[in-house]
C-alpha cells in the first residue's frame, strides 16, 4: 500500500489524480489533500478517501471549513500550514498539482518525508530548479514528471536506456495559433482561458495562450534531464497526439503518444515503473488524419523567445521570469492590463536585473519579492 498527498486535490491535475487513485483502493491510500479555497469539493474528497489531515490556504475558505461536519481530521491552514502539513506527514509519493511559485516551499518541506515526488508544477523548477535537484539527490527522493510533455519526455528516456541528445517539447499552440498578431491587443481573458485542448486551470491556460507555458517547460526539461537549453526545441503540434519526443546519439528518435487525458502520465508516475491497466481510451490511428508539427512562431510569441533568454542566462533569470509572468498574467485576468501587455513588462523586469551566480533559497526568494515588486511598479499596481 502506497500512502500518497496530493497538494491542489481540488484542480484540474488533483481531481484527476484522485480519480486514478480510486481506481487501484488496494494500491494506494491517500494520506493528506490541500486546497485553496473550494471546500465544498475538498470536503467531499474528505469524506470519500478519510486523509489523516487537509490544508486550506485561503483564511476564509478554512473558517468555513472548520464548520463542515467531517471525520476526525487535522486541519492546517495558510501557507505555513501547507508547509507545515508536508513537513509533518511521512508519505511515500507527494503529488504537487499547485499551480504557481506557493508549491517551492512545500516542496522543500517535504523532501526529507518522502519517497517520490511527483510533480505537476513548473514553476518551483524554473525558480529554484537547481537547489530542488541537488536536495533530492542528497535525500534520495525520486522526482517523477506529471506533465504531459515531461512525463512523455521520461517515458522515452526510460526505454532508450541512454542520455537524450535533444528533447522536443510537442505543444498544440493555444488557443490563438491561427489569430493575426495584429489582433492580439484586443484578447480578453475569457478567450485567453479557453484552451483548444486541455482542460486547466485559469493562470496555466493565459501561460499557454502566450506560449509562456512552454517556455517554462524549456527551464523545467533542462533541470529534470540535464540536458542544455540549446538541445530542448519546441515544436508546433495542433492535433497533440505526441505528447514530446527524444532524439539519441545514434539518432534514433523516440516519440511518446497517446490521448489528451492528464489521467494518464499521472497513473504512470503513481505507479512507475509497472504500468496497469487503464480506463483512458487510446489512439485510433485508423481515424486520425495527417500529424503536423511546426517550428513557433517567436516574433508572434514573444514569451516564448524571452523565456528561452532567461534560461539561457541561467542564474536568477529564470526566477524573475517566473515571478514577473505570475504578476502580468494576474494583473490580465483581472482585466487591468492587455495581453501584449505581458510580454513587454516581463522583459523590462528582466532588463532591470542583475544576476546570482550559484543562487541559495534564499537568494531565491529575494530575488522572487523583488521582480513581484518590480513587475507591479511597472505597472502601476497600487495594491491587489
Amino acid at each position: 500500500m502506497q500512502t500518497v498527498s496530493v497538494l491542489g486535490s481540488t484542480g484540474s491535475i488533483g481531481t484527476s489524480a484522485l480519480d486514478v487513485i480510486s481506481r487501484f483502493p488496494d494500491r494506494f491510500r491517500v494520506s493528506a489533500l490541500s486546497a485553496n479555497s473550494n471546500v465544498d469539493l475538498l470536503s467531499r474528497q474528505v469524506k470519500r478517501f478519510r486523509p489523516k489531515a487537509v490544508c486550506v490556504v485561503d483564511a476564509a475558505a478554512a473558517r468555513r471549513f472548520r464548520k463542515i461536519s467531517l471525520p476526525k481530521i487535522k486541519l492546517y491552514e495558510g501557507e505555513e500550514g501547507l508547509c507545515g502539513m508536508a513537513a509533518d506527514l511521512k508519505v511515500d509519493t507527494l503529488l504537487v498539482g499547485i499551480v504557481g511559485s506557493s508549491a517551492l516551499m512545500p516542496i522543500l518541506k517535504a523532501m526529507a518525508n518522502i519517497k517520490r515526488l511527483a510533480l505537476a508544477n513548473k514553476e518551483a523548477l524554473v525558480m529554484a530548479g537547481d537547489i530542488i535537484m541537488k536536495d533530492a539527490r542528497r535525500k534520495a527522493v525520486k522526482i517523477l514528471p506529471v506533465d504531459s510533455e515531461h512525463n512523455a519526455v521520461f517515458q522515452c528516456v526510460e526505454s532508450g536506456r541512454s542520455a537524450p541528445k535533444k528533447i522536443y517539447l510537442t505543444g498544440s499552440g493555444g488557443p490563438f495559433l491561427a489569430t493575426p498578431k495584429k489582433s492580439f491587443k484586443y484578447i480578453s481573458p475569457e478567450k485567453a482561458v479557453k484552451h483548444p485542448r486541455w482542460k486547466m486551470g485559469k493562470k496555466i491556460s493565459v501561460d499557454s495562450a502566450t506560449m509562456m507555458n512552454k517556455g517554462l517547460e524549456v527551464i523545467e526539461a533542462h533541470h529534470l534531464f540535464g540536458l542544455d537549453v540549446g538541445n530542448i526545441e519546441v515544436l508546433i503540434h495542433p492535433e497533440t497526439v505526441v505528447h514530446s519526443m527524444v532524439e539519441f546519439v545514434d539518432g534514433s528518435i523516440l516519440a511518446h503518444m497517446g490521448t489528451c487525458d492528464m489521467r494518464t502520465p499521472i497513473q504512470y508516475a503513481l505507479t512507475y515503473p509497472s504500468r496497469v491497466s487503464s480506463s483512458v481510451k487510446g489512439v485510433t490511428f485508423s481515424k486520425s488524419e495527417a500529424l503536423h508539427f511546426y517550428s513557433p512562431d517567436f516574433k508572434k510569441f514573444p514569451c516564448l523567445r524571452i523565456a528561452y533568454e532567461a534560461a539561457r542566462r541561467g542564474e536568477t533569470y529564470p526566477c524573475v521570469l517566473n515571478a514577473a509572468n505570475e504578476v502580468a498574467v494576474g494583473q490580465f485576468l483581472k482585466g487591468r492590463i492587455k495581453f501584449t501587455d505581458i510580454a513587454k513588462v516581463i522583459e523590462k523586469v528582466l532588463a532591470r536585473h542583475r544576476g546570482i551566480k550559484g543562487a541559495g533559497l534564499r537568494d531565491v526568494l529575494g530575488v522572487d519579492a523583488w521582480a513581484r515588486l518590480k513587475t507591479k511598479e511597472l505597472l502601476g499596481v497600487v495594491s491587489d
